[in-house]
């Protein structure tokens, strides 16, 4: 076996002026398991360029295109070339770039959503499927140990039956009309060509919405929306609430809304089953409260004694010790190189690695994000979610 070595990483996107891509370089770093080795980081070469030498990348690794880059790193040898490209653009890009690595021999992590539309989301999932690599999706807040120990205690009884589920994610940024002219990441948003179908719902409805299926071992099958463009002039919406009910029979309902102003990052979940309930809060990120129905709350805490394996494996200091969305965010990066690893050493990953977001949640994603739009401008009361012909 040859000595261990980082797993490379390109880049696509996160130039001057992203909020996410240098989200994800800090995560890609925190564990010292990934090296980000070359990147397209704008379709400017010269800011492409800035950020490079920002990242201190060598020159000939810094490319003009994401065609170009996946060409020539795939005439490198292999002990040169990258082995993942992570997609940090908007989403418009997300299909073809993700479409031409793995068609290339690459691994790929995307940001979420992985595609523009349902089409291209079908069409990711048979070259996935054809090529047989790893790909993974950054819905960042399954990362945090305390919803992966939720996940644990719903699939392991101690709730009984789930019949509620509430989650919340109210921001306020958008609430101003003139946010537009002066934020890049409100201009791209609030674009259809870019954004896709939603604006709201495909940027945090969606996580709301990945992390209630997440957490409850379950899948959304039928909604209820109710979308808005609250601010005037706008073409899609920046508010949404939708009533769900899941296949396990639970009823549950998410509001999602960038016009709530002075709210920063307000994202909630409860749980309620037939025997007791969890409660998780953005804020308070390494807490999670389990109300038993006969018993006092239980307060339990990230790094703390008596977490499943799944959990602990997540936490990454002591008790007492806040960690935080880069934190979850690493920990989708450090178990997707794991999952890489495991393959350069011919051997199966293990259940930490394997716990990322994957090409199935990919689908359910865009499905969700595409069923409110069709549910909120519908004729009939309750819209069901087409199943996905090869999963489901």
């Amino acid at each position: 076996m040859s000595a261990r070595r980082k797993i490379r990483m390109g880049m696509v996107g996160g130039g001057p002026g992203s909020m996410i891509g240098p989200i994800h370089r800090m995560a890609a770093r925190l564990d010292g398991e990934i090296e980000l080795v070359c990147g397209v980081f704008s379709s400017d070469m010269e800011k492409s360029r800035q950020t490079a030498e920002a990242c201190y990348l060598d020159s000939t690794r810094t490319y003009s295109s994401y065609p170009q880059m996946i060409a020539e790193e795939a005439a490198l040898p292999e002990g040169e070339r990258m082995d993942f490209v992570a997609v940090v653009t908007p989403n418009h890009l997300h299909f073809p770039v993700a479409e031409l690595a793995l068609k290339n021999g690459f691994h790929v992590l995307s940001d979420k959503p992985a595609t523009l539309n349902m089409e291209e989301a079908q069409r990711l999932h048979v070259v996935v499927r054809e090529t047989g690599l790893c790909y993974g999706l950054t819905h960042t807040y399954a990362g945090y140990p305390m919803i992966k120990q939720a996940r644990h205690m719903v699939a392991g009884g101690q709730l009984g039956a789930v019949r509620k589920v509430l989650v919340e994610y109210p921001q306020g940024w958008l609430s101003g009309a003139d946010v537009e002219e002066n934020s890049k990441q409100a201009q791209w948003r609030l674009d259809p060509a870019q954004a896709g179908v939603s604006s709201c719902v495909g940027d945090i409805g969606s996580h709301a919405a990945h992390l209630s299926e997440y957490v409850c071992g379950d899948v959304i099958t039928e909604i209820y929306a109710d979308l808005n463009s609250v601010v005037a002039g706008r073409q899609m919406d920046d508010d949404a609430t939708v009533l769900m009910r899941f296949r396990q029979g639970a009823r549950g309902v998410l509001v999602a809304s960038q016009i709530c102003a002075g709210e920063e990052n307000t994202l909630k979940i409860r749980v309620y089953g037939d025997r007791g309930g969890l409660e998780w809060t953005h804020s308070d990120a390494n807490t999670l409260l389990y109300k038993p129905l006969d018993k006092p709350v239980e307060v339990l805490r990230a790094g703390g004694a008596g977490l499943c394996d799944l959990a602990a494996a997540n936490c990454r200091t002591p008790a007492g010790h806040p960690e935080g969305y880069l934190e979850a965010f690493a920990n989708h990066y450090r178990n997707f190189a794991a999952q890489i690893r495991a393959r350069l050493e011919s051997r199966e990953p293990d259940a930490v690695a394997l716990d990322v977001p994957n090409i199935v949640d990919a689908l359910r994603g865009m499905r969700f994000i595409e069923g409110t739009v069709k549910a909120s401008t519908g004729d009939s009361r309750w819209y069901t979610l087409p199943l996905i012909a090869g999963i489901e």
